[in-house]
Formats: structure tokens, C-alpha cells, sequence
């Protein structure tokens, strides 16, 4: 993989997370103390961001660092399902270990086909 591919694929991946959770370039800027422009370099893939700044931005985006990471590889097309699948995954992220557990129960019943929505 090429440098520029993996600046891609990391600026997109924080495109994806920042628009889950519903910021502008500008107010993630603002959360992680950087220029709003700074921001979108770095999502074009324009910008070789450092470490220590990848860390002020998974932590301004709520994540941990190795979300940022988490990417689809390239010349993967999303599909409507792997779509559904991030959203849930997410959600997932965010809940407490109860709810995670209760959640992985019921997914695990609706899979085996017990359980029909």
C-alpha cells in the first residue's frame, strides 16, 4: 500500500466518524484544538498527521485511537448491509458492558434464525 493510500483511507475513516457524530470539520477542530482546514486535509488525505495529533482527534471524536484505523480496505465497496453493520458497531461502542452483552444475546437469536423482526 502506497504512503498516499493510507493518508486516504485514515481521512476518510475520520470523515466517517465525524459525521456519526453529527460534527462539521470547524467543531471538531474546535474539540481537538485544530483549524478547521487542518481537519479537512487530513481527511483528503492531503496532510501526514502525527500520532500525537491522531490521538487529540480520536479523543476529540470520542473514539479510541485505533478506530481511526479501523478502515475498510481499499477498493471495498460498502454495501448497504456493511453499512448496517458499522451503525451497529458503533452503537455497540458506546454501550455500557450490560447492554453490549444483552445486545450480542438477541443478535445471536435473530442470526440463528429463532427470533424473526
Amino acid at each position: 500500500m502506497k504512503d498516499r493510500e493510507v493518508l486516504k483511507l485514515v481521512g476518510s475513516r475520520i470523515r466517517v466518524l465525524r459525521k456519526e457524530k453529527g460534527l462539521s470539520q470547524e467543531s471538531l477542530g474546535e474539540k481537538g484544538g485544530f483549524h478547521f482546514s487542518y481537519i479537512g486535509q487530513i481527511e483528503r488525505g492531503e496532510k501526514n498527521v502525527s500520532l500525537l495529533n491522531l490521538a487529540k482527534i480520536a479523543e476529540a471524536l470520542e473514539v479510541n485511537l485505533i478506530q481511526l484505523f479501523a478502515y475498510i480496505d481499499e477498493g471495498f465497496e460498502a454495501t448497504p448491509l456493511d453499512e448496517s453493520i458499522q451503525e451497529v458497531v458503533s452503537m455497540l461502542r458506546e454501550a455500557n458492558e450490560e447492554k453490549a452483552r444483552l445486545a450480542r444475546n438477541v443478535l445471536r437469536e435473530i442470526v440463528k434464525g429463532n427470533t424473526s423482526i
